[in-house]
């Protein structure tokens, strides 16, 4: 089993067509093919079924797929390390986040780690906790901030709590307060319409779950959208909506009520795989998140 073969193996499995994967890596259809039938010779079994021009991956190959994705990331992982010997003058640092931190505190400690480290690359993916914890898990990511759910995280995960944010109801400013009063109850927004978060998105269940705990299902305006469009929605008067109060941050357009007691909060941790110790570059940028969140981050 070679590197190479594990690569085209992925290509052929994201593709589901040997002619387009052998276009993705560059190599000649043929090529790809033998290295293809080499990898199967040695593991004694077909990792693809086809049938009828349609490429499907057999139960062996769906066993090999996040084997071979991890197997890759740490090759990666790896020849980032060595080359960090030379000092964090160079490298890449993968990193993930929610919507909600990529649009508050996330582009502030973005801009101080390319300050102080101009020569690492930083890429960087948006999206829920759960596919954030999987895409750490095989190996795409080396650092994400994600929601602690009440079961806890994924055991292959280590995770390290850096900061508990307020959950508030956000409404349009120029409409009338939801109430008189400092805070407001979640059984009075039963009958007010609600903007809702795509599915599987965090902010949704925890949603649902809260409206529920107190006796009844939210009426929704509209529902599908990410953090900005759900703000925005809220912002042209469709409905309200839970957030973290930090995005409220710099929207005067928005205005946010605090949840009567016991409230609704949620946990943010510093998560990375439990198998791999985190590169330099990655250790740098664990380092200044956790400065700003320390001295800068909102309070409230």
């Amino acid at each position: 089993m070679t590197l190479q073969q594990l690569r085209y193996f992925l290509a052929v499995a994201e593709t589901r067509h040997f002619t387009k994967a052998a276009e993705l890596v560059r190599v000649a259809q043929p090529s790809l093919s033998k290295q293809i039938q080499g990898l199967e010779a040695d593991l004694g079994a077909p990792l693809f079924s086809r049938v009828r021009g349609n490429v499907t991956l057999t139960a062996a190959g769906e066993t090999l797929l996040p084997v071979a994705h991890r197997i890759l990331a740490d090759v990666d992982v790896a020849r980032l390390a060595v080359g960090e010997l030379v000092g964090l003058r160079r490298g890449r640092v993968r990193v993930g986040a929610t919507p909600s931190l990529c649009v508050s505190v996330f582009a502030d400690v973005l801009r101080t780690y390319h300050d102080r480290y101009p020569g690492i690359r930083l890429l960087v993916e948006e999206g829920g906790s759960r596919d954030l914890s999987a895409s750490l898990v095989h190996g795409d990511l080396d650092l994400a901030l994600v929601i602690v759910p009440p079961e806890g995280t994924d055991p292959a995960l280590t995770t390290r709590v850096v900061l508990r944010e307020d959950l508030v109801v956000a409404s349009a400013a120029n409409r009338p307060p939801l109430v008189n009063r400092p805070a407001i109850r979640l059984v009075n927004l039963r009958d007010r319409p609600m903007v809702m978060f795509r599915r599987g998105y965090d902010l949704r269940e925890t949603t649902l779950q809260a409206c529920r705990a107190v006796g009844y299902e939210p009426r929704l305006a509209v529902e599908g959208g990410e953090m900005d469009a759900v703000l925005r929605f809220v912002e042209a008067g469709l409905g309200v909506a839970i957030v973290p109060s930090m995005v409220l941050a710099g929207r005067p357009g928005l205005r946010g009520t605090p949840i009567a007691p016991p409230g609704l909060r949620r946990t943010i941790a510093l998560a990375h795989r439990t198998d791999v110790p985190p590169t330099n570059a990655a250790k740098a940028f664990s380092d200044v998140l956790l400065d700003y969140l320390a001295t800068k981050a909102p309070r409230d």
